[in-house]
């Protein structure tokens, strides 16, 4: 059986749910992975009141959606980022400016979407941990080992307590490994785990994007963690270094001429997908396929549409039996 596929509403926040929701079914998508801003959900609310739970649910059902995650990213960055204000907006208003007082308002953000994704009955919870070590990525100037331990040892600070509320909850964490995260490759995904003792309330929300412009091989990020990926984002990038441009984006917004990298609509970039499906299907993924659409050339409608068909297209489940067998010996 093929694994469900969904959309992400990160990118569709500006839209009410209920008309994302009509869309998304009419593009053929089986459900929604909500974000956690705009009017899809409020966490303190679906923390509190069941019967707001009941009603985003039933809003869902009402198009033939389903919904197995939610995700709060702007929250999650907060927790452990230096919290300039450039994330003024991720918090409420009379925060702004304020660093402790936002990370303090995300640190309990964060706990009542635990308590959220219980009420609604969802599983996992995607979302970013922000870091404190971030912005030392370059070493100079030189940036000691201890700078470095101590920066996870802040993260494990912070997030342990989160991740208490989870595991009271029944839920999991899955951080989007992700550039401005403590965990964006394979070393800093290990060294992450390691830090909050491998507890099973943490894990990954898989997403090929943001390793592939790297140069990191995404099927080695599934081998290396398989019992640790709780959620797959499809997203697709593009590497498109001509000379004059690097990895680093040099200042350029995204979509911009000449930038190094850039996102991609699913199955137009340099992602292998069908070697991430293999991938999945070894380590014996069943949870949904969440498409994360964005690609600055491209109208949004039209690409949630293909990319569901892609998505769709390229998944199949593994073999229950060797292709050679009838052939085997009594």
């Amino acid at each position: 059986m093929s694994r469900r596929v969904t959309l992400f509403t990160g990118q569709w926040a500006d839209l009410p749910l209920a008309d994302v929701a009509a869309r998304a079914a009419g593009f053929g998508y089986d459900g929604l992975e909500l974000a956690c801003w705009g009017d899809h959900l409020d966490v303190g609310r679906a923390a509190a009141d069941p019967g707001y739970c009941a009603a985003q649910r039933a809003l869902l059902e009402a198009q033939g959606l389903g919904c197995w995650a939610i995700s709060n990213h702007l929250a999650g960055q907060l927790v452990c980022d230096p919290n300039d204000e450039r994330s003024d907006a991720f918090a409420p208003a009379a925060l702004a400016g304020d660093a402790e007082g936002k990370r303090a308002w995300a640190v309990e953000a964060m706990k009542d979407t635990a308590r959220a994704a219980r009420s609604l009955g969802v599983p996992v919870v995607c979302g970013f941990t922000g870091s404190p070590i971030w912005h030392l990525l370059y070493s100079f100037p030189p940036v000691s080992p201890a700078a470095i331990d101590a920066g996870f040892a802040r993260f494990a600070e912070l997030w342990q307590p989160i991740l208490d509320v989870f595991e009271e909850c029944g839920v999991r964490f899955a951080l989007e490994v992700h550039p401005t995260e403590i965990a964006f490759d394979v070393v800093t995904a290990a060294r992450a785990l390691d830090a909050v003792g491998r507890r099973a309330a943490f894990g990954f929300n898989f997403d090929p994007s943001h390793l592939q412009w790297q140069g990191i091989d995404p099927v080695r990020f599934i081998d290396e963690f398989p019992d640790r990926i709780y959620h797959v984002h499809m997203k697709d990038a593009a590497v498109t270094l001509d000379g004059r441009s690097g990895l680093l984006g040099s200042h350029l917004d995204f979509g911009a001429p000449g930038r190094g990298w850039d996102f991609r609509s699913v199955g137009r970039g340099d992602v292998d997908f069908e070697a991430i499906i293999r991938a999945l299907n070894r380590i014996g993924y069943q949870g949904p396929l969440s498409v994360e659409w964005e690609d600055s050339g491209m109208d949004r409608e039209h690409g949630a549409r293909e990319s569901c068909e892609f998505v769709r297209q390229i998944d199949f489940p593994p073999s229950g039996r060797a292709f050679d067998a009838a052939f085997e010996q009594a």
